[in-house]
């Protein structure tokens, strides 16, 4: 808590420097603008407001010949902006003085002018008018004059007392610095209260965040106020907190389930041997028939044409079986290791399962079988039809198999069906259901739910495997479920080629 305490001091003093030194660089700031700038503008204003009489009196003497309310306007004028104001006539006849100074003023700017001396200080000048700076030494008064003639030929005169710029900037300038003197003083107090409301939740949160290395997520921000980006801060630190919190619990949960596979890993390897097994058992079989026939024929146990040809079949069919299993088992293999590739395409799936219920059209007439078909003449998805095609063809053959008459027919009901960007195909089967705990297992290489695993139906046991491979190969949905009068398989295809 003390290192704390510390750097919330540090906190505190870098705040209350920097609020200070901003508060010095504004009044140094404006005391520059000051020296620089409040002259030039103080003259401009001046010489503005002598330009702007100038126009006035000038346009009293074109719109107004009444020389006593004209007089009475002049005189407000030089009261009201403490101006005084000479006027002559084009024959040097005074029409109007505010007083007797200015009279000598005009005559002595007359007389440089009239020997051609050149005029130094001067503000502005045009044709009819001279603006410029003259100091009376006898008073020690600085003074603007504005001299020019009017549109009716009279002179005018106009002077103008000004301050000592140079004494108003030093008077500025030490208005300035009191007043930064005392912001100063005011922005440390400021500093000092803000600074503490701001460091009152840091050090919550601080703490908050020394528990949550410590992998401790108990403590909570509590909000103070509105919404600012403190509270912002509070409630992002109080989120990651909840998802630390939720992602650690995952990882302890993930860490016990991979402890639990390693603990497994003695089952993984029965079940390697469980399928070594499986294949040596399927494989005894018809070794050993085509063993047992071809000793036959070599020994001539049956001399007729007959007998021989029947062994030579024998041995010929369980050829085909070995042949059929091996070429699945690989195939099943290159699906659940990827290293398969696909030749998707485009094609009608109507046109497919139209293909293969004719490949499979004697089994069906031997078993008195209605297969119903419902689907659109077309029906585009986006497949490797040589694997749609084994699909279609394993699901099918699995019906013919284990379909049972109901309601007095064998019935097979192929359906194509358009769910948003995926098609349905399902493939339903009169018959008996399958029990709750084979629904999961009939996928399994070699299961077979009649364990007495009849040879007389030609299967290998790893048809629903190879469905199984194909459909997470695509990362489509299948599956089985029960009916009321049989069972029905499906499976999902994609429309078109994904993004």
């Amino acid at each position: 808590m003390k290192e704390i305490r510390e750097k919330m001091k540090s906190v505190q003093m870098k705040l209350f420097i920097s609020l200070c030194a901003v508060i010095i660089v504004i009044i140094i700031f404006l005391i520059l603008i000051n020296n620089v700038v409040l002259e030039t503008f103080y003259m401009y204003s001046k010489t503005r407001s002598l330009k702007e009489l100038y126009e006035k009196i000038n346009n009293y003497y074109l719109i107004n010949n009444n020389s006593l309310a004209l007089n009475e306007e002049i005189k407000n004028e030089a009261s009201k902006n403490n101006f005084d104001i000479l006027i002559k006539t084009d024959t040097d006849v005074t029409v109007y003085s505010s007083n007797k100074e200015i009279i000598s003023t005009y005559n002595e700017m007359t007389d440089l002018m009239r020997s051609n001396t050149y005029l130094t200080d001067i503000i502005y000048s045009d044709k009819n008018m001279r603006i410029q700076k003259v100091r009376d030494k006898q008073n020690k008064i600085n003074y603007v004059v504005l001299s020019a003639q009017l549109d009716n030929g009279y002179a005018l005169c106009i002077r103008m007392p000004i301050s000592s710029i140079k004494e108003s900037v030093r008077i500025s300038n030490n208005l300035l610095i009191m007043i930064g003197f005392l912001a100063t003083i005011i922005t440390g107090i400021l500093a000092s209260f803000i600074s503490k409301k701001f460091t009152e939740p840091i050090v919550e949160l601080n703490s908050i965040t020394k528990k949550m290395a410590r992998l401790d997520f108990s403590q909570k921000y509590t909000l103070r106020g509105g919404k600012d980006e403190i509270n912002e801060l509070g409630e992002n630190i109080n989120s990651m907190s909840d998802k630390l919190e939720t992602t650690i619990k995952q990882l302890r949960a993930n860490n016990i389930e991979l402890e639990r596979d390693i603990e497994e890993k003695s089952k993984i390897d029965e079940m390697r041997k469980q399928f070594i097994s499986d294949v040596s058992h399927e494989l005894k079989t018809p070794i050993a028939l085509i063993q047992g026939y071809a000793e036959g024929l070599i020994e001539n146990v049956n001399t007729d044409e007959e007998s021989k040809k029947f062994y030579a079949e024998v041995i010929l069919d369980e050829s085909n079986r070995m042949d059929k299993l091996v070429k699945q088992l690989l195939e099943l293999m290159k699906l659940e290791y990827g290293a398969r590739e696909f030749d998707n395409k485009e094609f009608n799936i109507t046109e497919l399962i139209n293909e293969v219920i004719r490949k499979c059209n004697v089994m069906i007439r031997e078993n008195n079988i209605e297969v119903q078909v419902n689907a659109k003449d077309i029906v585009n998805v986006y497949a490797d039809d040589f694997y749609i095609d084994q699909v279609i063809t394993n699901y099918v053959t699995n019906a013919i198999k284990h379909v049972k008459e109901k309601n007095g027919k064998k019935l097979i009901e192929i359906t194509v069906k358009d769910e948003n960007d995926k098609i349905k195909i399902s493939v339903f089967n009169t018959g008996e259901n399958i029990e709750d705990e084979n629904l999961d297992r009939i996928w399994q290489r070699f299961y077979k739910v009649d364990n007495s695993r009849n040879r007389e139906d030609g299967g290998t046991g790893i048809g629903l495997a190879l469905v199984k491979a194909i459909m997470t190969n695509y990362r489509n949905r299948y599956g089985v479920m029960n009916k009321i009068d049989g069972v029905e398989f499906y499976i999902y295809l994609d429309k078109r080629k994904k993004e």
